[in-house]
Formats: structure tokens, sequence, C-alpha cells
């Protein structure tokens, strides 16, 4: 029985020494644990961020469109007789004036027709004139003087109109402007009413648009208007907006807008364009970059930077005036918004301006000791 009391006892000792090592392991671990935490509770790594600030500008309220550029004012030349084409005297790209000569056709036919008929005239105007003697020494009758005075207006219409005929071997500009197309070659057989040429008259330009029926309060004939041509980069052209359909097409919901600029050697039929025409202006508004805008939904926002930490701020926006929008509330001059770094910030992010001294921070091991204390 001595025995097994003192295996008894040993046992028991060397359970409660497990127990005390095991529980001061414990307390060491979670001193290891706190010691290691503190260093980590430092605060985050400012954000880099570009900003703008809110400034005062003019604004101006504007539709933006695109549409083809256009002539008002053309023709096809028409020849107005037929015959060999024995002298083209213009080109494609060529400047005329109306009435100046373009081809010139064969005109022996013409002519001839123009002496024959010419004889004919002569010959009744002779008889005509016995006719009148004769008439009055009794010998014809009236009847037949009638007779003759009709075949001799017959025959000086026959005269004039072989003459016109004989004038439109000499095709001539209907108008001036410049040639835009040649359809003969010089020995060409030309037919009548065949279209030989086209003019487009530049001293115009003209551009139609088909704007949403929203905007048919807002724009106005006289309005001024601003093209620009992807085919002439960093160019501007000024023109008006000349006429506003009065109705709204029911298919698309649209009205013709028809603007018109100034003919110059630059702008030509058929070049793309597109046309800002300025309805309103505002000359002290609050402006922003477009790219400040945050893109959340129903909600307009921009993130501010106050005590080097971002604050989001919901805005009221009005004009759009290319890359800035007019801010009617929510921010005031001079306030900085923050246009690149956007994506990384919440609401309290810390900031660092790029191109600003950094924010000053209190050293970590500082904190350090004091947590020791």
């Amino acid at each position: 029985m001595s025995t097994l009391h003192a295996f008894a006892s040993v046992g028991r000792v060397l359970t409660g020494v497990i127990l005390v090592a095991a529980a001061l392991g414990l307390s060491a671990c979670k001193g290891g644990g706190d010691a290691q935490a503190k260093p980590g509770d430092s605060a985050p790594a400012p954000v880099p961020v570009e900003t703008e600030a809110v400034v005062r500008r003019s604004v101006a309220a504007s539709y933006v469109g695109t549409a083809a550029l256009e002539v008002p004012r053309g023709a096809d030349v028409v020849a107005k007789t037929s015959g060999i084409a024995l002298e083209v005297l213009v080109e494609e790209g060529d400047t005329i004036r109306a009435g100046q000569p373009l081809v010139r056709l064969d005109p022996d036919r013409v002519r001839l027709a123009v002496l024959q008929s010419r004889a004919t005239m002569g010959k009744l105007e002779n008889s005509y004139r016995r006719a009148q003697q004769l008439v009055d020494q009794q010998m014809i009758s009236a009847n037949d003087l009638d007779q003759i005075k009709f075949d001799l207006d017959t025959a000086r219409a026959q005269h004039q109109m072989a003459e016109l005929e004989l004038s439109y071997t000499t095709v001539t500009a209907p108008i001036a402007g410049v040639i835009s197309q040649r359809m003969i070659r010089t020995g060409n057989f030309v037919q009548i009413n065949t279209p030989i040429f086209s003019i487009v008259d530049n001293a115009r330009i003209e551009a139609t648009l088909n704007v949403p029926e929203r905007e048919l309060r807002v724009l106005k004939r006289g309005q001024p208007v601003r093209l620009q041509v992807d085919a002439l980069p960093g160019e501007s052209f000024e023109g008006v907006v000349e006429r506003v359909a009065p109705i709204v097409e029911s298919r698309s919901g649209t009205f013709r807008v028809v603007t018109a600029f100034a003919g110059n050697d630059s702008l030509r039929a058929g070049m793309f364009g597109r046309i800002h025409i300025d309805y309103d202006q505002r000359t002290d508004a609050l402006v922003i970059p477009r790219s400040a805008l945050l893109d959340e939904g129903d909600e307009t926002a921009v993130y501010t930077v106050r005590d080097g930490k971002a604050v989001r701020v919901p805005v009221v926006l009005g004009y759009v005036d290319g890359n800035l929008i007019e801010v009617r509330s929510g921010l005031e001059d001079g306030d900085p918004v923050v246009t690149a770094g956007k994506v990384a910030l919440r609401e309290g992010s810390p900031v660092q301006v790029i191109g600003e001294a950094p924010v000053a921070a209190a050293p970590a091991a500082a904190d350090a000791k004091s947590d020791a204390k």
C-alpha cells in the first residue's frame, strides 16, 4: 500500500508541473503576440492623387451634332444640241463664272441650217414687198397677202430657231462655281440633253442636323455655330443656324436644323463635320474638369481634399462646355478636386497630392515605447 501511495504522490506532482509549464507557455505566447501586433497598428500609406482647383470662367451651353457638308446650289450642265465635242475648255476643279464657255461642239450642220433658213426668209421678204404693191393695185387679194405674210413670219421664226441652235454648239456655264465632274472628252459625240459637267457653288456650305425634339425650345434661327472637320484638325469655322424645321418627325422624334457657313478653299462638300450650336452662356460660372466626376449611379459627386484626407462631396451640375462642367452647388471657388487616383479612394482615405510636400506622420517607434510603458 505504501508503494502505491508513493506512486500516486509522484503522479500528482508531475501533473502540477505540466499545468504550470503550460500556463507559462500560453502567457509567453500572448505577450509575444502583443509585441508583434503593435508595430502593425501604424496608419495606412497615403494614396497619391492629382488635383485641380475649382475656377470661375465663362461657359456656354451647346448642342453638338455631326453631319456631312453639302452645297445648296449646284447644277448639271446638259447639251441642248447634239454634235462632236471639238474642244473641252475646262477641267475638274476649275473655277468658272456664269456664262463661261465650257465645250465647243461641231457647228457645221447647224450653220448650214442657218444659211438655208436665211435664204428662205429673204425670198419671202421680197415676195411680201411685191405683194404689198400688187394689193394696192388690186391685182391680188388681201387673203393672198395674208398668206404670204404668214409664210414670212414662219420663215423668220425658223431662222431664229436655227441661230439659237447654232448658239447651243457652244455650251456655257449656267451658274458660277467649280467644276466637280467632267463626263466627256474631246472627240466624244454628245447627245442632246445629256449631262456633260457638274458644277457646285462653294460660296456657301450647309450641314443638316437631325436634332432630338427635347432641344426644340432652345435652338433658334441666327444662333452662332462652330464647325470642326475631321479632315482639317485644329481648324474651326464660324456659321449660323439658317433654318429650323417647325415640325418634329414622328418616326424618329427629331427635327431638322440647317446650318450655313461661308465657303472657302478648305471646306468641301462631302466632308464630315462636328457642329456646335451655342444657345446660352454664363460668364462667371464655377467649373471643374470632366475627369473629376465619380461614376456612381444616379448621384453625381467628386472627391476633394481636406486636411490631407479625401472627402466625398455631392455636386449639382450645370452646363457642359467641352471638357469643363459647370458646378451649380457643392463646391467653392479654389476647392481642390481629385482628377486622377479616384479609384483607390474612400471617404476619409489619407491622400498625398502629387507635387505637394508630404504630410508629416508621427514615428511608429515612439508609439511602441509608449505602449511598452
